[in-house]
């Protein structure tokens, strides 16, 4: 099975330090939705991975973030692509869960789900995180440049090293690379 797990804010769409609170907010990257369409007539099967701490905070309900996502996946599907999952976690740092990138819980849950063998996946994202929550669950990782990525590259780049994380300018350039590199 082909399974790529990405995250959300810088990776897929606009990130914002005062959060994505609507759909509206929701601004998809130049690229990004080719990207998916790419991966998805690959044959592989996409899953995002996304922190919503805005939740906890009481930036926005439930109700707003299925509308954003709703919204997203939309236009995924009108460039011609799908999203076969979003696994989200509402919690903020103060509730030490389990799902909360960097631990691994969200990545676990979907490699469970997809019934996936973690060395196949690769994550993609743009915060130090993500790269270690894929880690920590067996997976391998890639840092775009894109969002949160030129400065987590930068300021994180022992540690990016030392997860072994492939690093690409967006998620055009990642969605090339599995393209041309992922078997099965």
């Amino acid at each position: 099975m082909k399974l790529v797990i990405l995250d959300r804010d810088g990776v897929i769409n606009q990130d914002s330090e005062a959060y994505i609170k609507s759909p509206a907010e929701w601004v998809a990257l130049p690229g990004s939705l080719d990207a998916i369409a790419r991966l998805t007539q690959a044959g592989f099967f996409i899953a995002v991975a996304t922190n919503q701490s805005g939740i906890a905070r009481g930036l926005f309900d439930l109700a707003t973030l299925g509308a954003t996502h709703s919204k997203m996946h939309d236009q995924v599907q009108q460039a011609g692509g799908r999203i076969d999952a979003v696994f989200f976690c509402p919690h903020n740092d103060d509730a030490k869960c389990a799902c909360r990138k960097p631990k691994p819980g969200m990545v676990l849950d979907i490699l469970k789900r997809f019934k996936a063998n973690a060395h196949d996946v690769v994550m993609v994202g743009d915060k130090l995180g993500d790269l270690q929550a894929a880690h920590a669950a067996g997976c391998r990782s890639a840092l775009v440049q894109t969002g949160y990525g030129a400065v987590t590259s930068k300021k994180h780049a022992d540690e990016v090293r030392r997860i072994g994380a492939l690093e690409f300018a967006d998620l055009s350039e990642a969605a090339a690379w599995l393209c041309a590199h992922e078997q099965s």
